[in-house]
């Protein structure tokens, strides 16, 4: 009987699954976060536009793990990755190109999100950019009127939340068929958590991907939102290799 068993993916075929799962999670979330209601062209708070918000970039996620997780690692964020290279879960050469394919997916979901808005309801998408188009800041273009010590707080500690439970639930040993799942309502809760502080990043594509349009405001702020997600990402994996991982664990 021949050996049926599958080869590994290729790196090519795993760059490819982050771009697209990447590009689903932003257009999936970010387009949730401008086509859903005003909120983010008009002044004005609206929780249900959080939820809304919240449980898209959820949903994105759990699509996302299960369809190219198998695939990839199911990464879809240059934090998460290099949060699993510091947890021994990926090799650190790989990291470059999987960074590289994210912001390329992610950058080219925001690009369709503006396409369809050359074609919406005339001032929309003025509108949606002069509004930041979905991005994350804070001061004045944090939702709630967080200070930017808020967000590099609230962002480190959610990007290591986040790392800390892929990295349990998809152990070799101790994770659980059900780790999509667990992933995606981790990310809906932390996006329930901290829109309103700074519109939720804990991904450096996501911020990319929404400041390239959101202008200049948003892309002078755009650096907590690329280096405190990954210091969240990697003190969680170095930590969880120490304490879980190790010969001595704890």
């Amino acid at each position: 009987m021949s050996d049926t068993t599958p080869s590994a993916p290729s790196l090519g075929a795993k760059l490819v699954a982050e771009g697209i799962g990447t590009f689903l999670l932003v257009f999936g979330g970010v387009g949730t976060a401008l086509f859903a209601s005003n909120h983010f062209t008009d002044p004005g708070a609206n929780s249900a536009v959080y939820v809304a918000v919240a449980l898209a970039f959820g949903l994105t996620v759990v699509v996302g793990a299960y369809a190219f997780g198998p695939i990839s690692g199911g990464h879809f964020n240059p934090a998460v990755t290099l949060g699993a290279a510091a947890a021994g879960r990926i090799s650190w050469k790989d990291t470059g190109p999987y960074i590289v394919a994210q912001i390329v997916g992610g950058v080219i979901a925001s690009s369709m999100l503006v396409l369809i808005g050359l074609f919406g309801p005339e001032g929309w998408l003025a509108g949606a950019q002069d509004a930041g188009f979905a991005s994350n800041g804070w001061g004045e273009y944090s939702p709630g009127g967080f200070g930017m010590f808020s967000a590099i707080i609230i962002e480190v500690i959610l990007a290591a939340v986040f790392l800390l439970v892929i990295l349990g639930t998809t152990h070799s040993h101790r994770g659980t068929p059900f780790a999509g799942l667990a992933i995606g309502l981790t990310l809906t809760l932390i996006h329930l958590i901290s829109i309103p502080v700074d519109n939720t990043s804990v991904n450096p594509a996501r911020s990319i991907a929404a400041a390239i349009y959101g202008g200049v405001g948003p892309l002078s702020q755009l650096w907590v939102f690329l280096v405190f997600p990954i210091v969240g990402a990697l003190i969680a994996g170095f930590a969880y290799k120490a304490l879980f991982d190790s010969p001595n664990k704890i």
